[in-house]
């Protein structure tokens, strides 16, 4: 059965108290929108539709960069949960097959539970997510027969028995296209809010004789995120559960609760990770390295035995082969570093590539920006730069070539060959003291004016 996915990301979030859209706002630099997504593609969707609203520009900008496949539905009135999903109706008249409706602020629906949803519709009209509450406080309540669902209670409408039920509703459910636009079509707002609301959709599927059922998930899949406290809490989890993930994978963090990771970090096993490092998206580390602590990566990859850090920063195109060495306060970004090569101390890297076993001594750095272009610095392999060189690039630097400390290379350095490019050296016998013998007079006429 074909899958279309409904996304409803259209409320302003005013408890955000911010300009940006709530489901934009990011967890472990992914949004709330992206987190949905990402879990909605589970179920390989023929179809995505983002129903957008405050910020819907906005929404559909970010949307393109998610999934360009994805569709965007506007709800220029916020009229209620039935509304908002109404709103894909037109996206969605050529479809048939089951629409899973998702929330855009509920991000840690798992990809498990959403299969056992729509594996749920083999037998029930109508699926419902719920879940056993720890304290069901405010939450609507379902009523169950059984398998069965009979109703969906809001707590200000449930009786004190009702008010006893643990077991909560979550808002997401699984459908018929067909009939759920069906049943949205009969859906009033004849309530104090004058809204459409998608919980009606129990009462009405079951009055036409449909069958509806309810699926249980972990309550912390259904948390939604309406706060900056909120989204602070609900960064906070997703760390511990990645953190643990990686653990239990056979890395090691040896202070965890200092490790920083973002959605899509991979981390193989037997690698150490010290602490207070952060990801950035966009990072893969292979097997057996070691990131030490301070360090920060994004957009790179580090590959088997290599060390990085401490106080490293890997940018962006950052691609370090094995057993590379990049150490304190070294900055990488779009350069190949090549197996067995050093860069220890003190470091720019940038648009460039160095050769297999180089070693680039302390306080180097690739001069890469003209003020308007990026230019590239190659340098080849066994080769050694000395401490504080200047290479300006355009550049290349051959094979087991040198430059001396404190070189600024300007012209190409061929394979074997040793590059001085410094100023001859000259003392002046006796300078240094009548040097300062002046400066402290001009400072002591300096002090004696400003009195």
């Amino acid at each position: 059965m074909a899958t279309a996915l409904v996304i409803l990301a259209a409320g302003k979030g005013t408890r955000m108290n911010s300009d940006l859209p709530k489901v934009l706002h990011p967890i472990a630099h992914a949004s709330l929108l992206e987190h949905a997504l990402i879990a909605g593609r589970a179920l390989d969707p023929e179809r995505v539709i983002v129903v957008a609203g405050h910020g819907a520009d906005a929404v559909r900008a970010a949307v393109s960069e998610i999934d360009e496949t994805a569709e965007v539905a506007l709800q220029e009135e916020q009229l209620g949960t039935a509304h908002a999903v109404d709103q894909a109706r037109e996206a969605l008249q050529d479809f048939a097959g089951d629409v899973v409706v998702l929330y855009g602020d509920t991000p840690f629906v798992s990809a498990e539970t959403l299969e056992r949803m729509v594996a749920a519709r083999e037998g029930a009209d109508l699926v419902i997510l719920g879940f056993e509450a720890a304290d069901p406080a405010r939450y609507g309540r379902l009523v169950m027969d059984g398998t069965s669902l009979e109703r969906i209670v809001e707590f200000k409408d449930a009786s004190a028995q009702e008010r006893e039920i643990s077991f909560c509703n979550s808002g997401l459910m699984a459908c018929d296209a067909g009939q759920m636009f069906d049943l949205i079509s009969k859906i009033g707002n004849e309530n104090a809010s004058g809204e459409y609301y998608l919980t009606d959709l129990v009462e009405l599927a079951r009055a036409e004789g449909r069958s509806v059922t309810a699926v249980a998930c972990d309550e912390s899949e259904t948390l939604g995120v309406n706060s900056r406290l909120d989204l602070a809490g609900a960064d906070a989890t997703f760390q511990a559960k990645a953190r643990k993930s990686l653990m239990e994978l056979g890395v090691t963090l040896m202070a965890p609760e200092t490790v920083y990771l973002a959605f899509d970090t991979v981390i193989g096993r037997d690698t150490v990770i010290e602490p207070n490092v952060v990801f950035g998206p966009g990072v893969t580390v292979e097997s057996g390295a070691l990131i030490r602590a301070f360090s920060h990566l994004e957009g790179c990859h580090v590959s088997r035995g290599a060390k990085i850090g401490p106080y490293a920063r890997l940018r962006p195109g950052a691609e370090l082969a094995e057993d590379t060495h990049v150490g304190n306060f070294v900055e990488i970004k779009n350069a190949e570093i090549a197996a067995g090569a050093k860069v220890n101390h003190l470091s720019y890297i940038g648009d460039a590539s160095v050769g297999e076993k180089t070693n680039i001594g302390a306080g180097t750095i690739t001069c890469n920006y003209d003020g308007v272009m990026k230019h590239r610095t190659e340098i080849g392999a066994r080769s050694f730069i000395g401490s504080n060189t200047l290479l300006v690039a355009p550049i290349s630097v051959g094979d087991e070539a040198m430059t001396a400390t404190g070189t600024v290379v300007t012209r190409t350095v061929e394979d074997g060959d040793l590059a001085i490019g410094r100023t001859r050296q000259e003392n002046k016998p006796g300078r240094a003291r009548k040097l300062m013998d002046i400066l402290r007079a001009k400072k002591v006429k300096i002090s004696k004016e400003a009195k």
